[in-house]
């Protein structure tokens, strides 16, 4: 199989950061280029990272800036740079542009993202490079940048950390969740690299106002976060937009979430799930010593409960270093929930068997397991 060499601009944006480490799954597939934003100040580091590409996904620029002239100028300024980089480079990738459904509103950044659009198409035409011209709804997904990328992750970092969320505007949304932006990327990535095609229009997948999202949210605060009830879900993009909303929790703060214990002279009874939606309800024993795990999901909701035993709880998200760990105790009965992103594992660290009740909110599907595996150290 031939390997696309592919180089993604903004590598460490939020579209970036999923674009590379969805990719990354399948490097069998693609050779993925290192990207860095400070390439953008070295006209013989661009051109040697651009000579390197198949495919250049450019997503480089600026969406909000306390001055708008320089939401203009910077946008401009960066697919130049680009553009002569190429020509430096002297070679024809398909050049993979991401551009915004806000060009028809004649705003400032709109207007910035359509004219690097047009710069891009002339310059694949006048020099026979593939290009493709998207043009993109409104994304949201975890780890986006409150205040920044999605009014979702604005609301949802707000609700989790007790601060006030206000409807500035109560619009219509037409959005569109990341991982499905990706998938249509990556099938732009396999397909043809010569063909220019101007305008690629990106469906949205829901839409919704601004209200209905506030709604949501805040249903999903009152029953997971303050009850620990995992919330009704009744399709596909209210499954994406709880994800979103959990990921900005602080892992090490919240878990893991102790059991109300109920004792009497028979033994003892736990309730350990409250749920408003399906899935799959299983049981481990874990010998001494040993790790169960090492891997990680990008949709599914899971949950850990330690009812018997010690054990250790580790996850870390995926691109970075960090490790979040946990310990439970049977003695002291708790869950953790795994985030998606997140690879994890658990540990029977004590002397006797571990028991560990787990829940997934789909049944497992080995021909669609979204299960990848990956230590957590």
């Amino acid at each position: 199989m031939n390997i696309k060499k592919v180089g993604i601009t903004g590598q460490a944006g939020f579209i970036g950061t999923h674009l590379y480490n969805s990719l990354s799954l399948y490097l069998d597939k693609y050779k993925l280029i290192y990207f860095d934003d400070s390439y953008f100040d070295s006209p013989e580091i661009l051109s040697n990272f651009v000579q390197e590409c198949d495919c250049i996904i450019h997503l480089a620029g600026v969406n909000r800036h306390n001055e708008p002239s320089e939401i203009y100028n910077k946008n401009i300024e960066l697919t130049d740079k680009l553009i002569s980089a190429i020509k430096t480079a002297g070679n024809k990738p398909h050049i993979i542009f991401s551009s915004s459904t806000q060009e028809t509103q004649d705003n400032v950044y709109g207007n910035a993202k359509k004219e690097a659009r047009l710069k891009l198409l002339n310059f694949a035409k006048e020099n026979e490079c593939g290009f493709t011209g998207l043009v993109i709804p409104n994304v949201f997904g975890p780890f986006g940048r409150p205040f920044y990328n999605s009014v979702i992750s604005t609301f949802s970092h707000q609700i989790i950390n007790n601060q006030p969320p206000k409807i500035e505007i109560d619009a219509e949304l037409n959005l569109i969740y990341v991982t499905e932006l990706i998938k249509i990327i990556e099938e732009l990535i396999s397909g043809s690299s010569n063909t220019i095609e101007e305008l690629y229009l990106v469906p949205h997948t829901w839409t919704i106002r601004v209200s209905k999202i506030l709604e949501k949210l805040t249903y999903y605060n009152e029953n997971y976060i303050k009850l620990g009830i995992i919330p009704q879900l009744n399709n596909a993009f209210e499954i994406n937009l709880f994800n979103t909303f959990r990921s900005y929790i602080n892992h090490s703060d919240f878990f893991p979430v102790k059991y109300k214990v109920n004792s009497d002279e028979r033994g003892t009874f736990i309730e350990t799930m409250k749920l408003k939606t399906g899935g799959q309800v299983s049981f481990s024993t874990t010998k001494p010593g040993v790790t169960r795990g090492m891997h990680f999901h990008i949709r599914k909701i899971e949950r850990f409960s330690v009812i018997k035993g010690e054990a250790e709880i580790k996850i870390r998200r995926i691109g970075t270093d960090e490790i979040i760990s946990y310990k439970l105790s049977g003695d002291e009965p708790a869950y953790v929930d795994m985030p998606i992103w997140y690879t994890h594992n658990i540990t029977n660290v004590g002397n006797d068997e571990l028991l560990t009740l787990f829940w997934i909110n789909e049944f497992y599907n080995p021909d669609d397991a979204d299960t990848f595996f990956e230590k957590v150290e």
